[in-house]
């Protein structure tokens, strides 16, 4: 079933009468705009949400992603990679990835439960969004191992040719944001420069 809505008012007001198991977003929306619908929705939700952004608005893109957005897609686009992108993001919130090990890392104060998609810092439980989380487990579950920006965004997004590399930096800067004590200074996410990212291994 597809809900749509005409403006950004109906639509925040349509999110709150049922649930959803996606939100997809314009910008350019009347009366309320897309990313400040976004924010709200993030706020409220962990809900997948996919930006749609026009081809000359670079900024709108790192701005959804600030807000929360999980994807972005620019337009024009084809139907066909619409219907792939959203495809794959109901994949990603409706399966876990067999196979994997689904034990509990623990680092420091950090602990992921991938089972039950959860974390915890220093005790407290830590709302992640579906890309945030699958970023964390990734690389948590590879102490050391150094993982590209392309790298990484086929394991979360699979087909990564329509997405700019830099959306990795905007979600990994929110981890840091939410799990370290000082982001300028990380404990568990760490930059390999010119390269990507790590996470923590036995010899940090």
């Amino acid at each position: 079933e597809v809900v749509t809505a005409l403006d950004g008012e109906e639509a925040l007001r349509r999110f709150g009468e049922q649930a959803f198991d996606l939100v997809v977003l314009d910008v350019m929306m009347p009366r309320i705009d897309g990313l400040e619908v976004c924010r709200r929705v993030r706020a409220r939700s962990t809900v997948p949400i996919i930006m749609l952004t026009a081809k000359t608005e670079e900024i709108d893109k790192v701005v959804g992603l600030e807000l929360g957005a999980d994807d972005y897609i620019t337009k024009p686009f084809s139907v066909r990679e619409f219907r792939s992108r959203v495809k794959a993001a109901l994949r990603r919130a409706s399966m876990g990835r067999p196979g994997e090990d689904d034990s509990v890392l623990e680092t420091l104060d950090l602990q992921i439960n991938p089972s039950r998609r959860s974390a915890r810092i220093r005790g407290a439980e830590v709302a992640l969004t579906f890309v945030e989380f699958e970023l964390l487990v990734g690389l948590a579950s590879a102490p050391g191992r150094v993982w590209t920006r392309e790298q990484l965004l086929t394991r979360v997004w699979g087909d990564s040719s329509y997405r700019d590399p830099r959306t990795v930096d905007v979600h990994i800067r929110h981890l840091r944001e939410k799990l370290e004590r000082d982001p300028r200074e990380p404990e568990y996410l760490f930059t390999v420069r010119g390269v990507g990212y790590r996470f923590r291994d036995a010899d940090d």
